[in-house]
């Protein structure tokens, strides 16, 4: 599993969701863990639940 600081994750998103779908990856803050960031398929095989487009919704 990747570890990597919450601000290389926020200065390089696509590369945070490259990582991401090849494994979870632990974003830290200050040292310490705050998030995993996982491919939607591992989410899904986790829960049970199925994520489809029309569920996302908008921070706008």
């Amino acid at each position: 599993m990747k570890v990597i600081p919450a601000r290389e994750a926020k200065l390089r998103f696509g590369r945070l969701i490259d990582l991401a779908r090849a494994e979870p990856v632990v974003v830290e803050k200050h040292g310490r863990p705050v998030v995993v960031v996982l491919a939607v398929e591992e989410f899904e095989k986790l829960t049970g639940d199925n994520i489809s487009p029309s569920q996302m919704e908008s921070d706008g």
